[in-house]
């Protein structure tokens, strides 16, 4: 059997009915090996073949998918981007034994809207050879951590502190369970009932000077020396720790970008199937409800829309493969591009969702068709990386270029915005309009850049008040 076939068998049945029931299909999932955690090295068009066909195969608006891509990805995919061969080797026995992962990066004052802020600080005691994990304030205790409360390992994202001097964050792979029980030093919590996607837990977890061994800092890039308080050894070159965990964003983000517009085109497809057989009254005969000018007008520009950026997004797969292939870090173009591909399809995605439910009646309103789920998109709008923080990135960075750059419209933008700029972060701020148009600007140009086409126009979700 192929492996595509395999994969869509053990993909079967699906349950939303609990997180508990969630977690224990990704369980089974992880130890039948067809997707291995070093895939996203040695197969990455494997691994993004598996996020998609995961995204079809949960129902509508399922956590399923973000349990998947958090375990596979962000947890285990950073061992494998910062890990040590050692570290790295392990690998195979934690899917053998079908342990879970989460990623404990984003904190309560630290979210989806601040970068990579941590405040959580991991602490060598060099006297007991181990690392002193703590949350010294409520507002460093670990927030919105998807898989949080079922998983047995966690990749924590702390402040390294050896000898009193910090190093910034760095990543260590800690268990949280033993035998199925919450170990000592770590306390969690539930952050609540969500709109939609309740299969999956999010937690909020605190450390109470939680000790992890020395082995549990992923040390391809930095390692800790015992002895004489403890020596910090930096191993990276031209580069942070903190970067090559980054490296799961790039990964994340073009995920996130398929699942966005899959999510999209499967709510599109049972609207049409709908609208097709659902017959209007007209004074010259009966038509069905597609041929409402405005609908069948939507499906042709949703269909445009969906498929350039269906081939912006899988060029951006083409090209960042060979960068996991090669264990090398993306250029800053295609770094950029993936950002872009995140932001469009996210932002797009919203507005034709929300365009549909205006225009297909009260369809839209009952809870089997999956309009109900469309808050599921807000989650792909602030995954790995806030669209709107990585707008703002966009522009700042803009600023930085000196030779002219795009149409009239777009450096006609930089030339105030620079202005604004030198005023101060309150003019900035002030400018915060001219800052998101000038990022969908230079969306809208890089896309054209790589995969020329229609325009997309501007999502409501990023238009002007």
């Amino acid at each position: 059997m192929a492996w595509t076939d395999q994969w869509n068998q053990a993909l079967k049945d699906i349950r939303t009915d609990s997180y508990e029931s969630s977690a224990e299909k990704l369980r089974q999932l992880t130890k039948t090996g067809l997707l291995k955690f070093t895939d996203i090295k040695n197969a990455p068009e494997r691994f993004f073949e598996a996020h998609r066909h995961v995204v079809n195969a949960a129902p509508l608006g399922s956590g399923f998918w973000v349990r998947f891509t958090v375990h596979y990805n962000l947890c285990f995919g950073s061992v494998l981007a910062v890990g040590s061969d050692e570290q790295i080797a392990k690998l195979d026995d934690i899917q053998k034994r079908g342990l879970l992962g989460c990623f404990a990066l984003t904190e309560k004052l630290a979210g989806v809207n601040s970068g990579m802020i941590v405040q959580t600080t991991v602490e060598w005691d060099d006297a007991a050879q181990e690392f002193v994990i703590d949350s010294p304030t409520e507002g460093s205790h670990k927030n919105w951590i998807s898989a949080g409360l079922c998983a047995d390992l966690a990749l924590v994202v702390a402040d390294l502190k050896v000898a009193g001097k910090s190093y910034g964050p760095h990543a260590l792979l800690v268990e949280m369970r033993k035998d199925g029980k919450l170990v000592p030093g770590i306390e969690l919590g539930d952050m609540g009932v969500k709109t939609v996607g309740n299969d999956l837990d999010n937690a909020w977890i605190a450390f109470h000077k939680f000790r992890a061994p020395h082995s549990a800092l992923l040390s391809r890039y930095g390692e800790v020396k015992p002895g004489n308080g403890g020596t910090y050894i930096s191993k990276a070159k031209g580069f942070t720790n903190m970067m090559m965990i980054g490296q799961r964003l790039f990964t994340g983000r073009v995920a996130v970008a398929q699942c966005a517009l899959a999510y999209t085109r499967r709510l599109f497809e049972c609207t049409r199937k709908y609208s097709d057989a659902k017959m209007c009254w007209g004074p010259k005969g009966n038509t069905s409800l597609t041929q409402v000018p405005q609908l069948s007008g939507l499906y042709q520009r949703a269909e445009k829309k969906l498929q350039r950026l269906d081939a912006f997004v899988g060029e951006c797969q083409r090209l960042l493969s060979v960068h996991l292939r090669n264990g090398t870090v993306p250029p800053v173009p295609l770094q950029d591009a993936i950002a872009c591909a995140k932001i469009a399809a996210s932002e797009t995605s919203i507005d034709l969702t929300f365009r549909l439910t205006q225009d297909v009646g009260s369809f839209a309103m009952m809870t089997e068709t999956g309009f109900g789920t469309t808050h599921f998109l807000q989650a792909c709008k602030f995954a790995e990386g806030d669209s709107r923080i990585l707008m703002q990135k966009l522009a700042r960075d803009r600023l930085k270029v000196t030779k002219p750059v795009g149409s009239e419209k777009e450096q006609a933008l930089v030339a105030r915005l620079t202005q604004a700029a030198g005023q101060g972060s309150a003019a900035w701020d002030e400018h915060f309009e001219e800052v998101y148009e000038l990022a969908w600007t230079m969306v809208t140009r890089i896309i054209d850049e790589y995969t020329p086409g229609s325009d997309l126009g501007v999502p409501a979700g990023i238009s002007k008040l």
